[in-house]
């Protein structure tokens, strides 16, 4: 019983770090044209690295915290600030808008160009799937 709500608790909370409905329309525009494998192997690459960075932080982030003298309360009321923020941004939607500039900026500089850009680990992975979001 306490597995159960421990894992749905996590599993929510990974849920919302990750946001897969917002990383989709990204995705599917930075990768426009391009073949099916490709776009495969960008979204498994993606998601690895990701989950290892995540991993990381869920094992040494508490660790790296004090090597930079940030305390746990303060690192938590950071959060809460910068969560507040994300929610007042998302109820103006300025932040879908940014995120569809930032893949049509993307978008548009690799345009006509031969070469398939690897997109998996910028802006993919970091800092689309295991970042904190935009706040600027």
């Amino acid at each position: 019983m306490i597995f159960t709500e421990l894992f749905l608790s996590a599993f929510v909370t990974l849920f919302v770090v990750i946001d897969p409905p917002g990383c989709v329309p990204i995705f599917s525009s930075l990768t426009a044209g391009t073949t099916p494998k490709h776009r495969r192997d960008m979204a498994v690459r993606s998601s690895l690295i990701a989950a290892g960075v995540l991993i990381a932080f869920a094992l040494g982030g508490e660790a790296f915290l004090s090597a930079l003298g940030i305390t746990l309360p303060a690192f938590k009321i950071a959060g809460g600030l910068m969560v507040f923020v994300i929610a007042i941004d998302m109820v103006f939607e300025k932040r879908t808008q940014r995120r569809e500039e930032r893949a049509e900026k993307v978008r548009a500089e690799h345009a006509g160009t031969a070469e398939v850009e690897d997109v998996s680990v910028f802006p993919m992975a970091m800092p689309m799937i295991a970042g904190p979001g935009s706040i600027a």
